[in-house]
């Protein structure tokens, strides 16, 4: 489930992507029928998925490895993002320790804040 549409910009240290939800999205089925809401968690998902994209883009297609989340800290959600709106994913790689990345991200739409979280993610070696 991709759920990054576009990069937007991209340094080494930092990627901003954009993400619009379409109303035919399965999420939206029972989050909540009648008044439909992108939930929380995807957010997240989204973030951690630019992340990866930051990652990746770092170490180039000649890795083995692939970035994998291990942690999320510091989530916090201030705004309802809703079928057919496009979010803004930003994401900084703020330190490293041997294969631990720690990144943070900021969801926005309309300007606004609208999720805001800490993780980590790891480089797993792909087995065939």
């Amino acid at each position: 489930m991709l759920l990054l549409d576009e990069i937007v910009e991209h340094t080494e240290e930092r990627l901003v992507c954009r993400k619009t939800f379409r109303d035919d999205e399965f999420f939206f089925q029972g989050h909540y029928p009648g008044k439909p809401i992108v939930p929380g968690v995807i957010l997240c998902e989204s973030a951690m998925q630019a992340g990866g994209v930051l990652l990746a883009r770092r170490f180039g297609s000649d890795s083995a490895a692939v970035p994998v989340a291990t942690r999320m800290d510091k989530v916090r959600f201030r705004r309802v993002v809703r079928p057919g709106e496009t979010v803004e994913i930003e994401v900084s790689l703020k330190d490293h320790v041997s294969q631990a990345y720690y990144l943070e991200a900021q969801v926005r739409c309309q300007g606004k804040l609208a999720a805001r979280l800490d993780f980590a993610c790891t480089l797993a070696d792909v087995v065939g």
